[in-house]
């Protein structure tokens, strides 16, 4: 468990916060690059990292990210008007560019020169693979874009939900395996699966044991169990800093994914998941995995108003008791990720770790937690530049499932699967037996 000084260090992200100034560092999926669909269009609302700020698109697409306040009086900058490569206040006119400079101040004599000594915090903001990134940090000029294999195909596809929780607690899901054999398949059994496949391992022993060791961009774990006769299926999953993961569905050396737990406050976080772009046979495999696609309302202009699920917790996620009962459906919710949603929501918006009572299949969070403490403390103490900020290329990694013989080294023997950017044909994904 975490004490209490640890817990809140870990989890508050607001402006001058150790946490809030690791994330800082880096560049930060805002939003997608489809929130903001033409030039001029209207602006949008972003709670990023505690911070209210207004996105928008200029006369020649570039998007930008402003405090929500305008400099001069400070009404909100959502009310404004874009248009001829700026956003523009409706209170007195003041319009700023994609920089946050003062372009024009018509409400001042035309001989002032004080438009040019007024600017609006701004963020900058680059635009790959549907998402628009940010950069709250302090260098003038900002360090590189992490090189996510998954946010640089050519056949791409993103998606972003929020979750009405703390960003820490909704992530720690993606790096806890053991939960698959009973909230999302506990009412299946190993002997209703193909024998051999990863599915059938997985639900043939629901207590793997684990490996945990730190990386150049993070963490990693392999959750290992008995496999064929002298074979073991492993599990291996990516934390990459500062809020990254890539889970261990799928093949090792096919799947590519890239998952980001952006905090937009202490309370609220925004998943943005970034894969290929889906064959419609592979869709189906998804499906019938478990892996259900959630419906989300349509999104309104508020704060918190962005990539809501219509299952959430005013309706119970839409529990089903009656499958539940007759094990049709373990927990009654349905889909996957609207499970994870249920669970890490219903601890409420940020748990009080110090009630916790870890075991050995939370070694991954443990690892995690450690790392995130040492790397803000190390910021905060000694101005340590935390992992990944300036090597792009330790993102290159890749998760999933694999069978290796039992007297293997994970490491070495997987390293040539984990690299991104490396096309395995000769791999058969039927292995899987399903979104495992």
């Amino acid at each position: 468990m975490l004490r209490a000084e640890e817990n809140e260090y870990v989890t508050r992200v607001g402006p001058g916060t150790p946490m809030g100034d690791l994330m800082r560092q880096y560049w930060m999926p805002a939003m997608l690059a489809s929130e903001l669909p033409r030039p001029d269009c209207p602006p949008v609302r972003v709670l990023l990292l505690g911070e209210k700020l207004i996105a928008f698109r200029d006369t020649q697409g570039r998007v930008g990210l402003l405090d929500n306040f305008c400099p001069h009086r400070g009404a909100s900058l959502f009310f404004g008007r874009s248009d001829e490569c700026g956003l523009r206040c409706v209170y007195h006119g003041w319009k700023f560019d994609v920089e946050g400079r003062c372009v024009d101040m018509p409400s001042e004599p035309p001989d002032s020169n004080f438009k040019n000594k007024v600017r609006a915090t701004a963020y900058p903001c680059r635009e790959r693979g549907g998402v628009v990134w940010a950069y709250m940090g302090p260098r003038e000029t900002p360090p590189p874009l992490p090189d996510l294999e998954a946010n640089q195909l050519s056949e791409w596809q993103v998606s972003a939900y929020q979750r009405e929780c703390n960003w820490l607690q909704a992530m720690e899901g993606d790096i806890d395996t053991a939960h698959i054999g009973f909230l999302h398949f506990g009412s299946e059994r190993a002997e209703d699966q193909i024998e051999g496949t990863f599915r059938y391992y997985a639900l043939k022993d629901r207590a793997p044991r684990y490996a945990v060791l730190d990386t150049d961009y993070g963490s990693m774990y392999g959750a290992y169990r008995p496999a064929g006769p002298g074979q073991q299926y492993w599990r291996i999953a990516q934390f990459l800093f500062p809020f990254y993961t890539m889970t261990p569905t799928g093949l090792l050396g096919r799947q590519i994914i890239g998952r980001a737990w952006v905090p937009m406050d202490d309370t609220h976080s925004i998943l943005f998941t970034m894969t290929p772009r889906p064959t419609a046979e592979f869709q189906a495999m998804r499906e019938r995995g478990g892996a259900i696609r959630p419906i989300l309302q349509p999104n309104d202009t508020g704060w918190y108003g962005r990539f809501r699920l219509i299952a959430n917790e005013s309706n119970d996620y839409q529990m089903d008791r009656e499958r539940q009962e007759h094990d049709e459906e373990y927990s009654g919710i349905a889909g996957i990720h609207l499970q994870d949603q249920a669970i890490t929501e219903s601890m409420g918006t940020i748990y009080d770790r110090t009630r916790e009572h870890l075991g050995s299949s939370d070694a991954m969070v443990i690892r995690v937690r450690r790392r995130l403490i040492a790397a803000a403390r190390a910021l905060a103490e000694t101005g340590a530049t935390p992992a990944g900020v300036d090597h792009p290329e330790v993102y290159r990694q890749r998760s999933g499932g694999v069978i290796l013989d039992e007297d293997a080294d994970w490491v070495e023997a997987t390293q040539h699967l984990r690299e991104a950017y490396i096309e395995h044909p000769e791999l058969d994904p039927a292995i899987v037996g399903g979104f495992v």
